[in-house]
Parts: structure tokens; C-alpha cells; sequence
């Protein structure tokens, strides 16, 4: 047996509630707060848990604000303000800097003819800049003063070289006007197969219902003579991808669908790419711009539906990674030579 265990059995049998017993009031109360764990360093804890209380006075009572806010103001305003050491009287003291001015060494000094003399003497801001930009000055003016300068054989320049710290006024560009298609009116005449209905623009309309946009899906199903059809920025997702694909099974007469910047994911574009192997008469799909990445596996399936549908020459879509990148241009212009050879026939 060690000697520290040696040192510890003779605190086997001691009895701890005689010696509690023993302890007077002050000795128990210091024990107490002995015993209390404490975090101080913990600032998730209140303040009160951090550390040990050790206020001797009674509790006055609940928390008072409105009583606390009148103290706290009647307090401030009995404290007399303090007299300032030195009265402000608005005198200015001292003299102002002026700088003072360069004198030009012999050297340094530039003698022109007297008519460069005078002219230059008598010239304006304007005439200043273009001369400056003839001279190669370009650090001096904006770039539009420089250019104007050079190209034109006028003074051209209203403003002086001071103005190179202002902006260059540009003419605002007006907001693009809304979408003016009436939707129901283009469900119906998609559902009674107009024959003078061949592009449907429902671009930028982001307030459609989607049962009317799955019931639009629907009826071009049968269509025959609808071109185009366009779903950029309508809100759709994967309810709208799904339908379309189911359109594109069935219809025959579809060249070309848009249905970029909207929140389409991995799993409705998938849907589409499978459909659009089923389809042989359309020739231009968009699908860039969704609300998150596909991710690789539908890159490598969009390269892959290009290489096996020669019918699509214009695909939108920025690839990401090299591989299908490749993939997919080099079936694109494959599939360019192919139609170009067939117009040719």
C-alpha cells in the first residue's frame, strides 16, 4: 500500500454528521457557499447563476419601471450643470494658414510666343480639356472628355477639366412593359387548336395558378400548330417541369420551349431530358437559369439526350464542368451539319 493511500484510510471512519454538528452558524453558511458551483465565465448564464449571492439586505419588491424612469429623470434634473472653465464667445484666435506660393526656378520656367501667350490666357475651361487631351493628357479628364477630343475635330467639351469628378449622365432605361397576354383567352384558343395561334409568350406573368398552367400542358397535348411556347420566369417548378414532359410524349408539333429562371430542381429537369428523347419534332430547348444547380448527373444526362436527339440544334444551358461541355458542343454542331446537309437534299 502506497503512502498516499495510507494517508487516506484514516479518513475512513470519520463520522461527517458529528462534525456538522459541531460547526456553528457562520462555519455552516461559509460551507454552504463553498459548495455552490459557479460558472463565472459562462455567458449563457444569468448573472445571478454566475456568481454567488452575497447581499446582506432584504428584497425591496418587485421590479417598478415607470417608478425607476421618474427617479432617474428627477435626479437628473436636481444635478446643477456644470459651469464651463472658459466661456465660448465665438472669437476665432490665431491668423489662418495660407499657403504660401512656389516660386518657379529659372530653369523650370516655360517661355511660349506671345500669341500661345495670349491665347492660352484668354481661353475657356472647354478649351482648356480639349487642348489637354490633345496633348495626351488623359490622366486629367474622364474618359468621355478624352474621346470626344480625339474624334472630333471641335471643341466638343462644355465642362472644363474640373468636371472629371463628375459622373457621366447617362439616359435612365425605362422598366420592360408586363406581359399583356391574357391567359385564359390563350387556354382556349390553345384547346380549340387555332390555327392562327403559333407562339405562346407567357413570359415574366408570375402571378398564373399552377392548375392553369398544368391545364395549359394538357391542352397542348393535342395542338397542332403551336410553334413556340414559352414559360420563362412564371414561378413554375416541379408540378409544371412534370407536366410538360408529359407534353412532350404526346405532342407533335412543338419546335422550340423556353423554361428558363424559374425554381425547376435535378428531378423535373430529369423528367423533361427524358421526355424530350421521345420527341423528334422539337429543335430548341432552354433550361438555364433555375433557382439551384442540377447538379452533374443531369450535365452528363443533358449531353448525352444531345448526343442521342439530332432534331435539337439550340440547347440553353451554361455548363458547369468540362466533360459535358464538351459532350454537348460537339454534339451541336453535329447536329447543325446534320440539318444543313438535309435542307441541302
Amino acid at each position: 500500500m502506497s503512502s498516499y493511500q495510507k494517508e487516506l484510510e484514516k479518513y475512513r471512519d470519520i463520522d461527517e454528521d458529528e462534525i456538522l454538528r459541531t460547526l456553528s452558524p457562520e462555519e455552516l453558511e461559509q460551507l454552504d457557499c463553498e459548495l455552490q458551483e459557479m460558472d463565472p465565465e459562462n455567458m449563457l448564464l444569468p448573472a445571478g447563476l454566475r456568481q454567488r449571492d452575497q447581499t446582506k439586505k432584504s428584497p425591496t419588491g418587485p421590479l417598478d419601471r415607470e417608478a425607476l424612469l421618474q427617479y432617474l429623470e428627477q435626479q437628473a434634473l436636481e444635478v446643477k450643470e456644470r459651469d464651463d472653465l472658459v466661456p465660448f464667445t465665438g472669437e476665432k484666435k490665431g491668423k489662418p494658414y495660407i499657403q504660401p506660393k512656389r516660386e518657379i526656378p529659372a530653369q523650370e520656367q516655360i517661355t511660349l510666343e506671345p500669341e500661345l501667350e495670349e491665347a492660352l490666357a484668354h481661353a475657356t475651361d472647354a478649351e482648356m480639356c480639349d487642348i489637354a487631351a490633345i496633348l495626351g493628357m488623359y490622366t486629367l479628364m474622364s474618359n468621355k472628355q478624352y474621346y470626344d477630343a480625339i474624334c472630333s475635330g471641335e471643341i466638343c467639351n462644355t465642362e472644363g477639366i474640373s468636371s472629371v469628378v463628375q459622373p457621366d449622365k447617362y439616359k435612365p432605361v425605362p422598366d420592360e412593359p408586363p406581359n399583356p397576354t391574357n391567359i385564359e383567352e390563350i387556354l382556349k384558343r390553345v384547346r380549340s387548336n387555332d390555327k392562327e395561334l403559333e407562339e405562346v409568350n407567357l413570359n415574366n406573368i408570375q402571378d398564373i395558378p399552377i392548375p392553369m398552367l398544368s391545364e395549359l400542358c394538357e391542352a397542348m397535348k393535342t395542338n397542332t400548330y403551336v410553334r413556340n411556347l414559352s414559360l420563362v420566369a412564371t414561378r413554375s417548378g416541379d408540378p409544371i417541369a412534370n407536366a410538360v414532359a408529359d407534353m412532350l410524349r404526346e405532342n407533335r408539333s412543338l419546335q422550340s420551349l423556353n423554361i428558363e429562371s424559374n425554381f425547376i430542381s435535378s428531378t423535373g429537369l430529369m423528367a423533361v431530358l427524358k421526355a424530350v428523347r421521345e420527341n423528334a419534332t422539337l429543335t430548341e430547348l432552354r433550361v438555364d437559369n433555375q433557382r439551384q444547380w442540377p447538379g452533374d448527373a443531369v450535365e452528363m444526362e443533358m449531353a448525352t439526350v444531345l448526343e442521342q436527339c439530332p432534331s435539337i440544334v439550340r440547347f440553353g444551358y451554361h455548363f458547369t464542368q468540362q466533360g459535358p461541355r464538351a459532350r454537348a458542343a460537339q454534339a451541336m454542331t453535329r447536329n447543325n451539319e446534320l440539318r444543313r446537309q438535309q435542307k441541302k437534299r
